[in-house]
């Protein structure tokens, strides 16, 4: 009599099914965009601004009058540019009007970004009404503010107490003055909005462990705050830069230059060789040196700044 024995086995439980992920579908799968979606922006940009640049290049060596042929003349449009007072006046106001620019537009831009990101009582409505003159051209604001300070008709006639003779554009001290205010005005509601959405993209962390520490408002102002608005900061500085240095409207519409040529800055003395000299080939050596010398000082803000070494999207981390 033989007997079988046969090994015990647990109980078997529920069998478990390794769940595999389903292959991820062209429809599903998220990637970088194709060469052929950024095509039409880069033949845009490349027909009204790469083209536009290298015929300016190519006609700053030229001498033309817009009606005659183009005649070459090597390098005599920048050797006069050289020898031109004018030119170089011009060179030293357009940095003036910049760093004006720059010192007053940034403070105000970040106090004005600060509060707008706040939760302030009537913030948004005050809000709306501070970024109108962002919804303005810049010709239609030098024209209101040419009517608005006009000797005769304007403010200063009727406030000779506080502007003497009311004649604001007659001196270079107040038509630099009157430049530096009006563009101020127009542009710093823009610089406002940039801040303000960075000031809102901080997280409020941060704050509640400042207030935690018993840090006040001051305190989180200078160590939080505008540490965290660096690199906006840098783009908003990067940004009134070059809007400085090709300013053009603003003086052609208050100040043509004047008076005399004391508020003549590059971006109008090009206007002025080219449309009304009619010497397209020197205005065109004035406008290839405008986009070179914006170029270098944006590149070396981004530099010094160490912008270019920023790896993260969050504000103040690099």
């Amino acid at each position: 009599m033989t007997t079988q024995i046969t090994s015990a086995r647990p109980a078997a439980g529920p069998r478990k099914e390794s769940r595999r992920r389903p292959p991820a579908s062209s429809a599903t799968t998220v990637g970088r965009p194709g060469f052929a979606w950024a095509l039409p922006a880069a033949l845009f940009f490349a027909l009204f601004a790469i083209v536009p640049l290298i015929m300016v290049a190519v006609l700053s060596f030229m001498s033309w009058d817009g009606i005659s042929p183009p005649e070459f003349v090597g390098t005599d449009n920048w050797s006069r540019l050289v020898d031109d007072p004018v030119m170089l006046k011009s060179i030293w106001l357009t940095l003036l009007l910049t760093v004006l620019g720059v010192v007053l537009q940034t403070p105000l831009s970040i106090l004005l970004g600060v509060w707008a990101a706040g939760h302030q009582r009537n913030r948004a409505v005050l809000s709306v009404i501070y970024f109108i003159p962002l919804l303005l051209s810049a010709t239609a604001v030098s024209v209101l503010w040419r009517a608005l300070l006009d000797p005769n008709f304007g403010i200063p006639a009727d406030a000779t107490w506080l502007f003497g003779d009311g004649n604001l554009f007659g001196e270079q001290a107040t038509a630099i003055g009157v430049l530096a205010f009006v563009s101020t005005w127009q542009f710093t509601p823009f610089h406002t909005l940039i801040y303000q959405g960075a000031a809102r993209a901080i997280p409020p962390v941060l704050y509640q462990a400042a207030e935690i520490d018993g840090a006040g408002r001051y305190r989180q102002f200078f160590h939080i705050t505008l540490p965290q608005l660096r690199t906006s900061m840098i783009t908003s500085m990067i940004l009134m830069i070059v809007g400085g240095l090709t300013t053009f409207e603003t003086v052609l519409i208050l100040t043509q230059g004047g008076p005399g040529t004391d508020t003549t800055i590059s971006a109008y003395y090009m206007y002025d060789k080219a449309f009304k000299s009619f010497d397209y080939g020197t205005g065109s050596a004035i406008a290839l040196a405008l986009v070179v010398a914006s170029t270098i000082i944006s590149l070396i803000v981004v530099r010094v700044s160490g912008y270019d070494k920023m790896r993260s999207s969050a504000e103040g981390v690099s």
